[in-house]
């Protein structure tokens, strides 16, 4: 397996990043996960596109943006899988043993894994912890994702893939690495990017493709929901057949599987929308 690190592909086996690297030491870093099909990256534009603003969020270096799509093409054509994870991860790079940076400059890296067609339709719960839709990294897609570990490994204990949060006033928010959607009267509906949900870029695409209405919804919503549906990179659209104990029989229903054949339509039809 071959990864982009330091300006040129390596062995996975044999690269190597600092011990004092930002990323490691205070999760000082960015990331985006990008779908690819076969070699080739879904929506990359927008991933980048949000990449940096995610660095200018983080205070952190613009990204060499010609660098990153070289080292895409690179590792994808390094490691030819049918469906993959190429992940970017962009971090603060050599540091001080304390939040404040040094000023050895960023660290990118490009790796690829490969992945699996989701299940139509998943189980889902709902975790106590909140998200804080005023927090500095609120948006901002960080590798600051022990909060999302501990979350998703509860949900594993109770058989879900994904564990959704509400924000500090009580509404629906996101998933530890998912957007959520309600089908209520037949009506899509999203909460807004203000509730403290990442702008994810599947979020933005079902929302353009299918006419979602971004609502404010209190968490409950979940428990009185026609249909509730996940997006995200790897997921695309995912029907959801249980919340908690609630059984949503039928997943996906006819709205969401609606969604899903015109998601797979669009995306098939442009690479990079």
């Amino acid at each position: 397996m071959k990864i982009w690190l330091d300006g040129g592909l390596q062995d996975m086996e044999s690269a190597r990043v600092s011990v004092f690297d930002h990323g490691l030491t205070v999760g000082d870093g960015i990331f985006e996960t990008v779908k690819a099909v076969e070699g080739r990256p879904f929506a990359l534009t927008r991933h980048l596109d949000r990449l940096v603003r995610s660095a200018r969020g983080l205070g952190l270096p613009a990204p060499d943006l010609d660098e990153v799509r070289r080292a895409c093409v690179a590792v994808l054509d390094a490691n030819p899988m049918p469906l993959g994870r190429l992940r970017i991860t962009y971090t603060g790079g050599y540091g001080p043993l304390g939040s404040d940076r040094g000023e050895h400059g960023p660290t990118l890296l490009v790796a690829l894994g490969e992945s699996t067609r989701r299940p139509d339709s998943t189980a889902v719960i709902t975790v106590p912890w909140t998200r804080n839709e005023r927090g500095a990294l609120t948006g901002l897609k960080t590798t600051s994702y022990a909060e999302n570990v501990v979350a998703l490994a509860r949900a594993r204990e109770q058989g879900a893939s994904e564990a959704l949060f509400a924000n500090t006033v009580g509404q629906l928010c996101e998933g530890t690495g998912s957007n959520v959607f309600v089908v209520l009267d037949g009506e899509i509906h999203t909460p807004p990017v203000a509730s403290g949900c990442l702008a994810g870029i599947t979020r933005a695409l079902a929302v353009e493709w299918t006419g979602a209405r971004e609502t404010d919804l209190p968490l409950d919503v979940l428990e009185r929901a026609d249909e509730v549906f996940l997006t995200s990179t790897l997921r695309d659209v995912q029907g959801v057949h249980r919340v908690d104990g609630r059984q949503l029989p039928g997943a996906p229903g006819p709205v969401t599987a609606k969604a899903m054949r015109v998601f797979e339509e669009r995306a098939g039809n442009d690479l990079d929308p």
